[in-house]
């Protein structure tokens, strides 16, 4: 999101608070959050693919919700579906039909399909949504099949080899230039925290959790506009209960609301963007010859990289406070904490929330249920395959998935020692100024391990990486 996006969503929200009271806070917070998506995708060189992507989204939107809900025990309201369904409808229509609209064309980053392409477009995915909830409501094989290929989307997305064979796919469709493909070509904006949202409420399908949901509720949740680009991953049932709550705007969510969007703004366009001035990067990695100025720069990574990202996360608290909507915290103080654990319970929390929620636990579970394996192996396993997930989720990547083995060792040895001093350690209680100092030095520690983990976040190779671990040492 650019300032001029978050000047327009914290004007609308604020508008929106003011003037729609009941359901009708929901239609234009649904109405609001699809345009926003359409508005925000980034501009793709192949011809129409800033128009189709969102709509995609929204189709996925809508299969989920049919695969999910429609043949509940607790049947959704059919006219309020059709209604929804409608809405949604005459909405693309309606970024479509601004392709005509002249010196208003367009909301899209760049011209639309011509009309009957989108109305075809729409019948077939109408069509798909019908059969999916005529046919497959409740199957659990389509259920995990759908959850398999959101996340096979996902893969090649985070693949640049395979974005680019699809790039190359798509161009020939549209009768563009194939050797022009590229993975940056296809940038689904938002992708990311979709798929997880997705993926979460097909997991607690199956385990048999998933509360009653309309489909206007799931778009607003799947698609909610402050939250679509840079998270947090919320829960669907936590979501929900907001969205049905009886909410009255009040100065206090206005100053409360405002006071952190301002907070978001000054931490991403004046600390981050400032220190993105000096910060390690693939561009300036080689050309220093100082190791001091390396970490410099290694420092500014760090900081930068923590201001931009919680930035974007308390404008989206911000501006979902705005509308009524508590979103989850996502950063607590991460740099100040004392271990590695604590660190990645206050880092991009609702992420790795959602990998010891689906993954670690269960795993974990599994593993001592077979009685085949020691407690170390458990821990060991279900930390290093959970972070180098979290790691390959930013990019499929040999760094990344280094980044994520480097903290997933980080958190065993962490375990594993902290098993071993755990009695040594409470005789620190009766010492506070030695249990301050040990704190201190624990807090540093942790920083720098992380500080170090991020040289493999940052640059693109390997060989770049181990080059800058060699000069940083004076090797």
């Amino acid at each position: 999101m650019t300032l001029f996006h978050i000047s327009i969503f914290s004007a609308a929200a604020i508008l929106f608070s003011v003037l729609a009271k009941g359901r009708w806070r929901n239609w234009l917070m649904l109405a609001g959050s699809v345009l926003a998506i359409y508005w925000v995708q980034s501009v793709t060189p192949i011809r129409y693919l800033d128009f189709w992507l969102p709509t995609a989204t929204l189709a996925l939107v809508g299969v989920v919700w049919a695969l999910s809900w429609a043949g509940g025990d607790e049947k959704p309201d059919q006219r309020e579906t059709l209604i929804t369904a409608a809405v949604l409808i005459g909405l693309v229509l309606i970024v479509g039909l601004l392709r005509y609209a002249g010196p208003l064309c367009c909301l899209t980053p760049s011209r639309p399909p011509q009309i009957w392409i989108v109305g075809i477009g729409l019948t077939l995915i109408a069509g798909l949504v019908f059969g999916v909830e005529r046919g497959l409501t409740g199957k659990r094989w389509a259920v995990i099949g759908t959850i398999i290929g959101l996340l096979g989307l996902l893969i090649v997305l985070k693949t640049e080899p395979l974005t680019e064979f699809a790039s190359a796919g798509i161009r020939s469709l549209m009768g563009q230039s194939v050797e022009q493909a590229s993975a940056f070509d296809i940038r689904w904006l938002g992708f990311s925290y979709v798929a997880f949202r997705l993926v979460h409420v097909l997991l607690d399908w199956i385990n048999g959790r998933l509360p009653a949901v309309s489909l206007q509720e799931f778009v607003i949740y799947v698609v909610f506009f402050p939250a679509f680009t840079a998270g947090p991953i919320d829960r669907v049932d936590r979501f929900v209960r907001d969205l049905r709550a009886e909410y009255t705007f009040t100065p206090t969510d206005l100053y409360e609301g405002g006071q952190r969007i301002v907070i978001g703004i000054l931490k991403k366009f004046v600390l981050a963007d400032g220190l993105a001035l000096l910060a390690l990067s693939g561009q300036n990695a080689l050309q220093v010859e100082s190791t001091g100025w390396l970490w410099v720069m290694l420092y500014a990574y760090a900081f930068r990289l923590y201001l931009d990202f919680s930035g974007y996360t308390d404008v989206a608290i911000g501006v979902g406070r705005l509308m009524g909507i508590t979103l989850p915290e996502n950063f607590e103080r991460p740099y100040l904490k004392t271990n590695l654990t604590t660190f990645w319970n206050s880092w991009h929390m609702t992420l790795a929330q959602w990998f010891r929620a689906y993954w670690f636990n269960p795993v974990s579970r599994r593993m001592r249920t077979a009685k085949k394996w020691p407690v170390w192996a458990i821990i060991l396993f279900g930390q290093i395959t959970t972070m180098v997930m979290i790691g390959l989720w930013h990019g499929v990547t040999w760094n990344y998935a280094i980044w994520g083995a480097w903290h997933g060792l980080g958190l065993f040895v962490h375990n594993r020692w902290l098993n071993v001093m755990r009695a040594r350690l409470r005789k620190l209680d009766e010492r506070p100024a030695l249990k301050k100092a040990y704190n201190v030095l624990c807090v540093v520690f942790t920083f720098h391990f992380v500080l170090l983990g991020w040289i493999w976040f940052a640059l693109p190779t390997v060989d770049m990486a181990g080059a800058v671990f060699a000069k940083l040492f004076g090797m």
